[in-house]
């Protein structure tokens, strides 16, 4: 009987021992797992196994030590220096310890959503301020686990995304509110800017996130919604662009209307003066309607003129030909009374009505010499202008 209560006691005193220690995840929303060594001794030789997208971190007494990355790991005093170090183990240390072992879950944690609780103010070009709502999703993972495990986990048993949720979701909505106001992009071209938007929310959220040792890996804007007036104006407009020609517009009303009147049932004296106060109603919109005349070509196209040079057609006021590249314009001269600029094949001046002469013939040889020419080419007899 003593030898089996001797081996009993021995059996007890075993299995306070720790001699494996790992952490199977079967919460995905888990961040850290706090492995319960309770009041047991790890022992020294134990196996501490790390899984992919885990970090395991020894704490002694509040303080970090030895951080363990993937992989299996077997415990001595050569491959925990910062323990060994504050528990002043003596080298060759074979006896069981106490320590706090924490499992930081580093897989990215997805599908996180975020949204406007109240809407977000910001001015519009185009329509004055508005009030702006918007959701979305966001991915993040724990890049720094030491940081995260001084500056948010402290010693709890475990800790899940929702611990954290709240608080992310109103940085982003701060930094977001910030990027839309800075943007300047006009509420009707919002659409097409989610993808750049969500970019740049993302590298504007980096630095806020990193403060708890978070990486924020995706950020994505589902939808921006605009108040219901805006959106009400927005309709109108579009319904202006699908319209076109708005005196086209107008008589059709006006055609659907009359159809409608003639089409009118209604009998007896009440029904008659119904229709004709209608009808004298309808006039005044007849009348603007149908004598609005689409605008003729003639009046909005451009007029069009001969190119001198290669008779192509151009533009009345064009100083060059497209086509042939001479210009236009003709030249320049000086009028020969009153040096105005005219042109040259003009056979009277624009300022002063005086006759421009083409030649001057020289009185003693008959010579023909230039209007300005003062001494004849010919025989050098002075010239009367």
């Amino acid at each position: 009987m003593e030898g089996v209560s001797l081996m009993g006691i021995l059996n007890f005193f075993k299995s306070q021992f720790i001699e494996v220690i790992e952490w199977t995840d079967q919460n995905t929303n888990t961040m850290v797992y706090r492995f319960p060594v309770q009041n047991n001794e790890i022992k020294m030789g134990a196996s501490l196994i790390v899984r992919e997208s885990q970090v395991a971190i020894f704490v002694n007494e509040g303080e970090i030590a030895d951080v363990f990355h993937p992989g299996h790991h077997v415990l001595y005093t050569q491959n925990m220096p910062v323990l060994t170090k504050l528990k002043s183990w003596k080298t060759g240390f074979n006896s069981p310890f106490k320590a706090e072992v924490y499992f930081i879950n580093t897989k990215q944690f997805i599908d996180q959503k975020w949204g406007t609780s109240n809407p977000i103010m910001m001015r519009d070009r185009d329509f004055g301020m508005i009030r702006l709502r918007g959701y979305g999703i966001y991915s993040y993972r724990v890049a720094e686990p030491v940081v995260f495990l001084r500056e948010l986990f402290g010693t709890n048993g475990s800790y899940e995304t929702q611990s954290i949720e709240s608080h992310l979701k109103k940085m982003i909505l701060s930094g977001l509110s910030d990027l839309f106001a800075e943007s300047q992009i006009p509420a009707l071209d919002l659409a097409m800017h989610y993808d750049e938007l969500s970019e740049r929310g993302r590298q504007k959220m980096q630095e806020r996130f990193s403060q708890f040792g978070f990486e924020i890996t995706s950020l994505y804007i589902e939808n921006l919604s605009l108040p219901k007036e805006v959106e009400e104006a927005m309709d109108k407009r579009t319904a202006m662009g699908v319209l076109g020609n708005m005196a086209q517009y107008q008589q059709y009303q006006a055609a659907e209307a009359i159809r409608d009147i003639a089409q009118n049932e209604g009998g007896g004296l009440a029904g008659a003066g119904a229709s004709l106060g209608a009808g004298a109603a309808l006039g005044n919109v007849m009348a603007g309607a149908f004598s609005a005349q689409p605008a003729t070509a003639s009046s909005t196209e451009e007029q069009k003129i001969a190119c001198p040079h290669c008779q192509s057609q151009i533009r009345a006021t064009a100083k060059f030909c497209p086509e042939c590249g001479q210009t236009i314009q003709s030249p320049k001269v000086p009028c020969i009374s009153c040096h105005a600029e005219i042109n040259a094949n003009s056979k009277f001046c624009g300022e002063c009505g005086a006759k421009q002469v083409t030649e001057i013939k020289c009185p003693d040889c008959g010579a023909a010499n230039s209007p300005s020419a003062k001494f004849c080419g010919e025989c050098g007899e002075g010239l009367s202008n």
